[in-house]
């Protein structure tokens, strides 16, 4: 890893999770200190995601390294929303990713990080370029974005793709450092509780209403922010019976409100039905007694839901090294 980034132009895509932690640690540990770091905040990050910023910025600072960069989207005065929530409730819709596509994440998350760099001359985020691209296009010479992709597969599959998707002719390059020196999640957890203790192991970052989001990811959503959840239970419901709905009552039967109060499930198909794609948070609230007749959480069982989710995590979950995940030693290369 030394050798392929020693004397680049570095810029970190700190995602507040447990990999790009995990990354920072790496540089460190590999005497490389980047020349920025920035992260693109949606409006829809969970409290916990922007406390670990801000511890972070500490470690940073005492380190001697540049302190996180925070990128957002500005809209337009006019519009009526501000961050990737409201753009969904005003437009009653879901996450891209609900529909298997992933322009919340390029609109919300790529492109303010390249923005926040390349400047941008007009409009609501209208801004000069940053230093470091000044910097770069004086010296001719690319700035290097490292991503904190793991070795795991899902994570080896989404660096190809990413790769595949680049052009030649971008303005940044790539490198994922995590899988130069063959970390994988387990990794990641064990070289953050060794070096920076268990209570700096992060949650995962992601939008509380993400369409990725596991079923223990819900209930410890449920949990830890009822509100959070009802929030999201909103959203889904406002998008699948508004007017933009893909939801058809002639094929399912049933309109989307009966079904997700009284099926016991819904039928196969290739239609979104829910922020989950294939099933409906509110249906699976339903289900797992997350909810009551107004489909609001039930503040009472809130640690049984937090038990419920520690019980379905896996091994390369975040926060299992508080679970009692021993730490250990990891190679940097």
């Amino acid at each position: 890893m030394r050798a392929a980034l020693l004397g680049k132009l570095i810029v970190v895509c700190f995602g507040a999770g447990v990999d790009s932690t995990a990354m920072l640690l790496a540089l460190r540990a590999a005497g490389l200190r980047p020349d920025a770091i920035t992260f693109a905040d949606t409006g829809g990050e969970k409290p916990e995601t922007l406390v670990h910023i801000e511890r972070m910025q500490k470690i940073l600072h005492a380190w001697d390294w540049p302190p996180i960069e925070l990128c957002r989207v500005r809209t337009q005065p006019q519009t009526p929303y501000t961050d990737l929530y409201g753009n969904c409730w005003t437009n009653e819709t879901l996450p891209s990713l609900a529909f298997g596509m992933k322009s919340c994440s390029i609109r919300w998350k790529h492109v303010p990080q390249d923005q926040h760099l390349m400047g941008v001359t007009r409009g609501p985020n209208r801004r000069p370029p940053h230093p470091l691209w000044l910097r770069s296009r004086a010296q001719g010479q690319r700035i290097v974005k490292l991503i904190g992709y793991d070795c795991g597969r899902a994570d080896r599959r989404r660096a190809g793709a990413s790769f595949a998707a680049a052009r030649a002719d971008g303005p940044f390059d790539f490198v994922y450092p995590l899988q130069l020196i063959g970390w994988t999640r387990v990794d990641c957890v064990r070289a953050i509780a060794a070096d920076l203790g268990p209570d700096m192991v992060p949650i995962k970052s992601a939008c509380y209403f993400c369409p990725a989001s596991r079923p223990w990811e819900l209930f410890w959503l449920a949990g830890h922010h009822p509100g959070l959840l009802d929030e999201s239970l909103g959203l889904e419901r406002r998008a699948l019976t508004g007017r933009h709905s893909r939801f058809d009552e002639v094929d399912f039967g049933s309109s989307w409100e009966e079904m997700v109060r009284d099926a016991p499930s819904f039928p196969s198909t290739k239609t979104t039905v829910g922020l989950g794609r294939s099933f409906a948070w509110n249906h699976w609230a339903r289900l797992n007694g997350v909810v009551g007749d107004d489909f609001t959480v039930i503040r009472g069982q809130r640690r049984r839901f937090i038990r419920l989710a520690q019980q379905l995590q896996a091994d390369d979950n975040a926060l299992d090294a508080r679970a009692g995940l021993p730490a250990g030693a990891v190679d940097v290369r």
